[in-house]
């Protein structure tokens, strides 16, 4: 008669069984840790919105409801040490003012890096919030830049990556279109647009009209001043692109909420 021996594999399989629970019960526990992770971040990008929005208001600027997104993760490990690694903010449709003038941002896109803020003040809207490091990266219409000229008729634009100007001139009773580009730079927070070698088809072959488009370029060749930034964000870079015209700021050490 044959021996009966137990079987070994039953507990082996409840084992895996065992094991198999445990590890989907961890997956779970770490699904619901990044939603709640999330779910804070997103708390805290509301409020830091709310906050951006009266800082822009403070300076008589306008813009749409500002976008933001708290990056890093674990969120609430940042949360508790009570710094950030990067809080970016998007704001679209901006319009400031320059001498009375309005002057359309579309978009300004701003960075900021190593921000502190204690919990307090993220659960409660009141404290300092601090940027170690801020960039911003706006870009100007010309529509609104050419309006800061106050030349009836002139149009800039982007032309191989220089500033292009189209504008109707009347020289010695002559009416022309003048076309040429500029240089741009930044001086003292301000734009500096130097026009120089402007040609116009048709200009009379006399000493006398070539004085006076080059005093016309020189009419033009200003320092437009740009609208106050929000951060207390320093202009350091234009470009000419198709888009308009791009700026490159940057700042440090800024408070995120009471920024002038």
């Amino acid at each position: 008669m044959a021996e009966a021996y137990p079987t070994e594999g039953r507990p082996r399989r409840r084992g895996r069984k065992v094991l198999i629970g445990f590890l989907v019960l961890l997956l779970v526990l770490a699904g619901l840790l990044v939603v709640a992770d999330r779910v804070a971040a997103g708390v805290a990008e509301r409020a830091i919105a709310d906050q951006v929005r009266q800082e822009v208001a403070k300076q008589d600027a306008q813009s749409a409801a500002p976008k933001v997104e708290v990056g890093g993760f674990p969120f609430l490990n940042q949360v508790l040490a009570g710094r950030y690694e990067r809080i970016s903010i998007q704001l679209t449709d901006v319009k400031g003012s320059v001498q009375g003038d309005t002057v359309d941002v579309p978009r300004l896109d701003v960075d900021a890096r190593d921000v502190t803020a204690s919990l307090d003040t993220i659960r409660s809207g009141r404290g300092d919030v601090v940027a170690e490091r801020v960039d911003g990266r706006g870009t100007v219409t010309y529509d609104s830049l050419a309006k800061l000229l106050k030349r009836p008729g002139l149009t800039l634009g982007e032309r191989d990556g220089k500033l292009a100007v189209t504008a109707p001139v009347d020289i010695l009773g002559v009416k022309l279109t003048v076309n040429g580009t500029a240089a741009v730079t930044v001086a003292d927070g301000k734009v500096a647009l130097r026009f120089s070698d402007l040609t116009a088809d048709g200009l009379p072959n006399v000493a006398l009209a070539r004085t006076l488009l080059a005093n016309y370029a020189r009419s033009i060749s200003i320092d437009v001043p740009l609208p106050e930034l929000p951060f207390q964000l320093n202009v350091r870079k234009v470009e000419p692109r198709p888009e308009g015209l791009v700026v490159t700021a940057d700042a440090a050490n800024v408070p995120l909420n009471s920024a002038r």
